[in-house]
């Protein structure tokens, strides 16, 4: 247990802190807290959300601001969202990254595809379950709602690591699967982002400056040291451009990357992701947040392992800034990413990963049953992090954005749904 608890305060606490002082605030002092999301840190020409739509989401008392013809708003809100939630997502495409490009990567070859199928049922069937409930709804619903359809497909890869290790125990190979789900899930989940949910009107001639930083980067600060080192067992160049520059230029490109992505209208919280292939990583994996990786020599992992404590407390900045919503604020939205992530995410991965396993005779890792299936499905329909994050993307600041908040956050409760549904399929713990 301790190990388990270890893993929490590691990963999760802060996080789980942020969200609940913010669920106290926005219950007792709704305006006040509103402000304070939304407080402005720098009014300028360059960074931020346009003035207008800042000036609609702080409400009240925007006026008392004097901007000028200032047209842009770096508020507290931005960035968090839009700017440090980038090296939250630059570390899961690392992980993403390594488990697809390496040889041994998990992601890989056979033993992949009844996760990745899985993945799919798990993607399809919330979208099945919240578009199909908001059409029976009626027009006037599913007009309002249908733009949150994302929600549910996320699945909050540390929170179900950890419960997926309280139900089967650290050594059950169904940990693995549920790991190799999730990652999958993060994948796909960038994609989403980046086509669905665009973050203004699309300039997609600004994302050749996200593709110049990061050609330029690999072929400067890693290809061409590693050629000009070709023979010489010393490696002069590359020893140089490790221990003098070591990740400034990758730190340069990742600011031009992420402001092609800030103007080219997708999310710039994805604007790390196109650096991260170029820097030099290691030739094996260890798994997600695995202590030995900390070790490793290469770039990334150091990179990964510098940033491990900037993350946390980025984490408890975007709960305390995102999970701020009123309980009065439950509506249609809240029940229906509830219904997506509760009911389609376990019926989804149960029936793709048995055509998957059964059918197509792909087959599943050696110790799992069919019925743990389900048991996954429960455990991956803890949306949280990655709900909440859709959410604030898919509607504007309001109602709706509230209740889609809300059932993000209940989603917390598949935790305990997990725990009980393991218990009734006679999940046998094994610990490694």
């Amino acid at each position: 247990m301790y190990r388990v608890w270890n893993f929490v305060t590691n990963y999760s606490l802060l996080l789980i802190l942020g969200a609940v002082i913010a669920l106290l605030w926005a219950n007792s002092d709704p305006l006040g807290y509103h402000h304070f999301v939304e407080h402005p840190l720098w009014f300028n020409d360059w960074i931020g959300m346009d003035y207008s739509y800042w000036a609609k989401s702080y409400g009240e008392g925007y006026e008392r601001y004097e901007v000028g013809d200032i047209t842009k708003v770096l508020s507290l809100h931005y960035l968090v969202n839009d700017l440090l939630m980038a090296l939250f997502f630059a570390i899961a495409a690392k992980e993403v990254w390594e488990a697809v490009i390496l040889e041994k990567g998990s992601l890989r070859g056979k033993k992949a595809a009844t996760p990745l199928f899985a993945t799919a049922g798990g993607m399809f069937g919330p979208i099945a379950v919240y578009l199909g409930l908001a059409y029976f709804m009626g027009s006037d619903t599913y007009d309002a709602v249908a733009n949150g359809w994302a929600i549910p497909t996320a699945t909050d890869i540390a929170f179900s690591y950890l419960v997926g290790r309280m139900v089967f125990g650290a050594g059950h190979p169904a940990v693995r699967f549920l790991l190799l789900l999730a990652i999958a899930d993060d994948a796909a989940g960038l994609v989403i982002l980046a086509i669905f949910y665009p973050s203004g009107d699309l300039a997609p001639e600004w994302l050749l400056l996200s593709l110049a930083a990061s050609v330029g980067v690999f072929v400067l600060a890693n290809w061409l040291p590693r050629k000009l080192d070709r023979g010489n067992q010393e490696r002069p160049v590359s020893t140089f451009v490790r221990t003098k520059l070591h990740f400034v230029p990758y730190l340069i490109a990742a600011c031009l990357s992420w402001y092609g992505f800030a103007e080219s209208g997708l999310h710039p919280a994805l604007g790390l992701l196109p650096i991260v292939p170029t820097i030099p990583h290691a030739d094996r994996a260890f798994g997600i947040f695995s202590e030995a990786e900390q070790y490793l020599t290469d770039l990334l992992n150091q990179i990964e392992h510098a940033l491990k404590h900037p993350v946390e407390i980025i984490l408890f900045f975007f709960g305390l800034l995102n999970a701020g919503v009123e309980f009065s604020s439950m509506g249609a939205a809240t029940w229906l990413v509830l219904a997506g992530l509760m009911i389609g995410k376990p019926v989804g991965i149960l029936l793709f990963g048995w055509v998957a396993a059964r059918p197509l005779g792909l087959g599943i890792p050696q110790g799992m049953r069919i019925i743990d299936l389900v048991v996954i499905g429960c455990v991956a329909a803890i949306g949280f992090t990655v709900s909440l994050f859709v959410a604030s993307v898919a509607f504007d600041a309001g109602p709706v954005q509230d209740a889609a908040k809300m059932g993000a956050l209940f989603s917390f409760a598949a935790a305990l749904i997990s725990i009980l549904v393991g218990k009734l399929c006679r999940v046998e713990k094994q610990h490694g």
